[in-house]
C-alpha cells in the first residue's frame, strides 16, 4: 500500500523515542480518569514534558480519551473524536463522529486531496504573455503587453528569499527576449481566467485586512499582501515611521501614532477598510522599541502585480508609455478577446501541484487554498465544456445562454447566464462533493462553501474526515498526499507541537483554528506499529483559562494515540474467546 512506505519512515523513530523514554521509569504522565477531572494548568504544561503512561489495551485507550474530552471545563463545548485502525478497519474511539463541526482549515484536507485526484501531481499552472503586436525592428511594441494569469500562487518573496520581485523575473526576462523595449500602450494584469468575488464565501470581514484574509486572483502575488513595518521616529512625540515591503505608492497611510517614552507599553492597531487600499495606523511606540511588523492584505491585488511587474521592466529598461492596469472576468465579458488572435511572446509555469498543495497545508494557506480550488473549478468548465461540444458534434442542440426570447427580460436572462456559466468557486465545490461521492462519503457528511475553511458555514462530521483519510490512505497518490501535510514536531503548523513525545516525526496531521474553533485530523503510527486514521475536533469552547489551551488537550488525544502499545486486532481476538 503506498501509504505504508511513507507512514512506516517515521513510526521506527517515533517507537524508539518512546522506548527511551520508557526505560527511565518515571511517573506516567496522563494520570487516569479521576486525575483528569479538573487538571491544574502547570499538569497541564507539564504533561508534555514528562514520559507517556503505557497505554496497553483499547479499553484504557478509550478510557482517558473519554476522560480528557469530559472534564467540567469542556461542558458547554462540543467534541468530535473518530479514529481508525487503517489496518484492520475496526473503530479505536468515536464520540460524537456524526454530528456536525466547523472544521478551520481541517477544510484544506478536502481541497488538496480533490485537486490531487482530479489534476494530478505533475499539473502545472502557466502564466502567458500576449501582445496586440510585434515588437519592431527599434524593440517598440506599439500595442498592449497582457500577462494573463490562470491562478499560479507562488510567485511570493517567501518563497524567494525575501526578494518580492524575484518571483516575476521570468516573465520579465521572456518580454526581454522577445526583443521588447518600449511599449507603446498598455500593461495590462489579466486575471479573468477566475469567475466570481475576489473572496470566498462565507469569509468575514474582520479577516479581510490581513494576510490569511487576502483577495483571491488569477495573478497573486506575494500572497497578495504587503509587509507593514512600523519603527518609532529619532524623537519623542513625533509620529512613527510607516513604510511598506515592497514599497509602493499602491497602499496610502493614515499615521495616528507618537512615538512615546521607553517605559510606555507598545500598542499599534492597523485598519484597512474593505476593497480600500487605505491603511489606517494609531498608536504608539516605545522610542527604544523594535517596532511592529504585520502582513495587510490589499485590494485589487491584480493592479499590484501590474505596477510591480512595470517596475520590474523598468529595471531591464523597458518603457511604458501607456498605464498599467488590471481587467477582471466582469470587464472581459464586456470587452472579451481572442487570445488565439494575439501574439504569444512566452509563458512561466508554476511547480508542480504537489508542491503547492504541500505548501498550502504545511503552512495553512488560505488564498494558495481558495486558489486550488477555483482552479479545480476551472477544469470542472473545461470539463463540461469539452462534454458539452462532443454531445452537440453528435447532433445534439447546444443551450445558448445569451439567447433572450420575447417573454424573456434581460434579469431573467443574465440569471440564466449565470447558472450555466457559474463562479469558479461553485465549479469547484461541485467537483469536489463529485470526488467526495466517489470517496465514499454520503451526501450531506461535508457541506463545505470554499476551499481554504475560513468560512464559519462550512461544516462536516469528524466520521467524514477519517472516511476521507482512509480513502486517501490507498490512492494512487497517498504518499503525496500524506507528506504535504505538517509533520509533528519537524515542519509547518506542528513544528513547535509534540516536541519529545511518541507523536514526534511520526504523527503527520492538518491544524484548525478558528476563534472557538480547534481541529486537528490525519495519521499516526502507534507504538505497536499500527496505522491510525483519526480527526479531532472541537467546537463552541471558550477558555477561560489564558494560561493554557485547548490545544494541549487535543495534542494529548494525539500522544496517547502514538504511545499506545495494544492493537486493535488483539483486541478482537480476545473478544471473541470470551
Amino acid at each position: 500500500m503506498a501509504m505504508l512506505s511513507t507512514l512506516n519512515r517515521f513510526s521506527v523513530r517515533a517507537a524508539l523515542a518512546v522506548l527511551a523514554l520508557l526505560v527511565q521509569s518515571i511517573a506516567p504522565v496522563f494520570a487516569g480518569p479521576t486525575g483528569l477531572q479538573n487538571p491544574s494548568p502547570a499538569a497541564r504544561k507539564k504533561s508534555f514534558s514528562q514520559p507517556a503512561s503505557r497505554i496497553e489495551t483499547l479499553d484504557q485507550l478509550r478510557e482517558q480519551i473519554a476522560a480528557r474530552i469530559s472534564q467540567p471545563r469542556f461542558a458547554p463545548a462540543a467534541w468530535g473524536v473518530k479514529v481508525v485502525s487503517l489496518d484492520t478497519g475496526k473503530t479505536i474511539f468515536e464520540h460524537n463522529a456524526g454530528k456536525y463541526f466547523t472544521p478551520a482549515s481541517n477544510a484544506k484536507l478536502y481541497t488538496a486531496a480533490a485537486v490531487l485526484d482530479r489534476l494530478g501531481g505533475d499539473y502545472r499552472i502557466k502564466t502567458s504573455l500576449y501582445s496586440t503586436a510585434r515588437a519592431d525592428a527599434s524593440g517598440s511594441l506599439k500595442g498592449d503587453l497582457i500577462v494573463y494569469g490562470r491562478g499560479d500562487p507562488t510567485m511570493a518573496a517567501r518563497l524567494n528569499d525575501g526578494d518580492y520581485f524575484k518571483g516575476i523575473e521570468p516573465l520579465v526576462e521572456q518580454v526581454v527576449n522577445a526583443g521588447v523595449r518600449r511599449i507603446e500602450g498598455d500593461l495590462i494584469a489579466d486575471e479573468s481566467f477566475f469567475r466570481g468575488p475576489p473572496f470566498g464565501s462565507g469569509w468575514e470581514w474582520n479577516d479581510l485586512q490581513w494576510y490569511y484574509g487576502a483577495e483571491v486572483s488569477a495573478l497573486s502575488m506575494n500572497d497578495n499582501a504587503v509587509d507593514l513595518f512600523v519603527k518609532p521616529a529619532e524623537r519623542v512625540g513625533l509620529p512613527c515611521r510607516i513604510s511598506t515591503g515592497p514599497t509602493t505608492s499602491f497602499v496610502t497611510f493614515i499615521n495616528r501614532t507618537r512615538t512615546v517614552a521607553k517605559e510606555a507599553k507598545a500598542q499599534i492597531a492597523v485598519y484597512r477598510p474593505v476593497s480600500e487600499n487605505i491603511i489606517y495606523v494609531s498608536g504608539r511606540l516605545p522610542i527604544d522599541s523594535p517596532g511592529y511588523t504585520g502582513y495587510v492584505a490589499v485590494h485589487d491585488p491584480a493592479k499590484l502585480f501590474a505596477l510591480m511587474m512595470k517596475e520590474a521592466l523598468a529595471r531591464r529598461g523597458i518603457t511604458l508609455k501607456g498605464q498599467a492596469r488590471a481587467v477582471n472576468w466582469q470587464y472581459r465579458e464586456a470587452i472579451p478577446v481572442d487570445f488565439n488572435k494575439l501574439v504569444d511572446l512566452g509563458s512561466v509555469i508554476s511547480p508542480p501541484l504537489k508542491d503547492i498543495v504541500r505548501e498550502a497545508l504545511k503552512s495553512s494557506q488560505n488564498l494558495w487554498s481558495q486558489l486550488l480550488l477555483l482552479q479545480l473549478g476551472e477544469n470542472e468548465r473545461q470539463q463540461r465544456s469539452r462534454g458539452a461540444e462532443e454531445q452537440g458534434s453528435r447532433g445534439a442542440v447546444s443551450p445558448q445562454p445569451s439567447a433572450i426570447s420575447n417573454q424573456q427580460s434581460v434579469t431573467e436572462a443574465r440569471l440564466q447566464d449565470a447558472e450555466m456559466d457559474p463562479a469558479s468557486e461553485r465549479l469547484g465545490i461541485e467537483a469536489m462533493n463529485a470526488f467526495l461521492k466517489e470517496a465514499g462519503i454520503a451526501e450531506g457528511e461535508v457541506m463545505l462553501e470554499e476551499g481554504a475553511g475560513l468560512s464559519r458555514r462550512d461544516i462536516i462530521t469528524p466520521a467524514a474526515t477519517v472516511e476521507l483519510l482512509k480513502f486517501m490512505g490507498r490512492h494512487r497518490l497517498a504518499d503525496l498526499y500524506i507528506d504535504a501535510m505538517p509533520v509533528a514536531a519537524v515542519d509547518g503548523t506542528l513544528k513547535k507541537r509534540f516536541q519529545e513525545t511518541p507523536a514526534a516525526a511520526n504523527l503527520r496531521a492538518k491544524t484548525g483554528t478558528l476563534s472557538f474553533v480547534h481541529a486537528l485530523s490525519g495519521y499516526v503510527t502507534t507504538l505497536a506499529g499500527e496505522r491510525l486514521a483519526f480527526s479531532i475536533l472541537i467546537n463552541n469552547f471558550y477558555n477561560r483559562d489564558r494560561t493554557s489551551s485547548v490545544r494541549d488537550d487535543i495534542d494529548a488525544i494525539a500522544v496517547m494515540l502514538a504511545g499506545f502499545s495494544g492493537h486493535s486486532e488483539k483486541q478482537k481476538a480476545e473478544g471473541s474467546r470470551q
